[in-house]
């Protein structure tokens, strides 16, 4: 028997279902906007700031003519670049599902991250490329002291707007901003390795180390350019989430009502800011039809709720069967052909199982 959630019917326009009352739905709908809001305002200000500090970027290269400072520079137009992606994954990401989309349009969040990260390995091979010859030619650096105090408040300000986006994408639960914020902060350890090799060009006279420190820069950033690249593959093909999958177990365990009597093959994704979820629940095989669907409405309405309206929840109702006697926690059943004798715990292990394979470990 499937009974398939009224919410997912009404998603086009993120209707409540009918346990749900307006006033809970419109509070739900105020947080999501107001977290859609603090998105796109985020990812304005990231994109402002950006564009001011690659101008101030290549300036101080034009002053000082260092290899290191321009491929700080050369990596901050691809700041710009994947900001302006990150805005427009995120006005995209926030439109409700339609007919074309009927899961929403989240997924764009992924491959704007994977997109980043591809832009920080791009990156660092102009980096690379610019900072070479400078190992191989090196040469002296002019007005260097005047460059390197600007470059050290322009960091600050990247450190700054970095970390900030970091935050802000956390508690919006967006990967985009959190994406945007990870390359931000790879641009402050590239100013902070020039900064440093500049330094010591300056104190020692050793021109190579221009070139040298751009390069250990740039073999830093590969890294976190990867790591994006990795995040978003996982996520655009629907991976598992141990972390959302024990968030849903520990939720259920803890609300577990008598007429539940077991849960398996759990399985949850993410679809930008939005959670789908489907299970299999098992429910003693008199209860009628009306009773299973609220139970299984009341099991909806505690998801739904915990992720402030941002779920959408499928559940099949399965009929118990004898094997099911033991962890059955009715007092009362006329259907019992054997004693409740084992207090199974929910976790998440167990949740995701396949039925089948949970009914051949009772029977043996």
């Amino acid at each position: 028997m499937m009974i398939k959630c009224d919410h997912l019917q009404n998603r086009r326009s993120w209707h409540p279902d009918m346990n749900m009352t307006n006033g809970d739905f419109g509070k739900m709908t105020s947080i999501e906007n107001g977290r859609v809001k603090v998105r796109i305002v985020s990812a304005c200000v990231s994109l402002f700031i950006g564009a001011l500090l690659m101008g101030v970027k290549f300036y101080l290269y034009n002053v000082t003519r260092s290899s290191a400072i321009l491929s700080d520079a050369l990596e901050s137009i691809i700041n710009i670049v994947a900001s302006g992606f990150a805005l427009i994954s995120i006005l995209i990401a926030s439109k409700p599902p339609d007919e074309s989309h009927p899961y929403g349009h989240g997924k764009i969040e992924y491959f704007s991250a994977g997109f980043e990260g591809a832009l920080i390995v791009f990156a660092a091979a102009g980096i690379f490329i610019a900072a070479i010859p400078r190992i191989l030619h090196p040469g002296p650096l002019i007005h260097l002291e005047g460059g390197l105090e600007i470059l050290f408040a322009v960091t600050l300000v990247n450190l700054a707007l970095g970390v900030t986006l970091v935050q802000v994408g956390k508690k919006t639960e967006s990967l985009t901003l959190l994406a945007d914020g990870k390359h931000i902060l790879t641009d402050v350890y590239t100013s902070g390795g020039v900064l440093l090799g500049l330094l010591l060009v300056r104190l020692t006279g050793w021109y190579r180390l221009d070139g040298i420190i751009a390069c250990l820069v740039g073999v830093n950033i590969l890294f976190s350019g990867w790591s994006l690249v990795r995040q978003s593959y996982t996520g655009l093909m629907d991976a598992s989430d141990p972390d959302l999958l024990k968030r849903i177990a520990d939720l259920v365990a803890a609300n577990r009502r008598e007429a539940w009597i077991d849960i398996h093959q759990l399985r949850a994704w993410r679809s930008g800011n939005f959670i789908h979820v489907d299970f299999h629940l098992i429910l003693p095989r008199d209860l009628s039809l009306q009773e299973s669907h609220r139970e299984v409405k009341t099991l909806e309405k505690i998801i739904e709720g915990h992720f402030q309206g941002r779920a959408s929840v499928l559940i099949h109702t399965d009929p118990c069967d004898d094997p099911d006697c033991p962890i059955c926690r009715q007092e009362s059943c006329n259907l019992r052909t054997t004693d409740r004798t084992d207090e199974t715990s929910w976790s998440v292990a167990s949740l995701i199982e396949q039925g089948a394979e949970k009914s051949r470990q009772r029977r043996g």
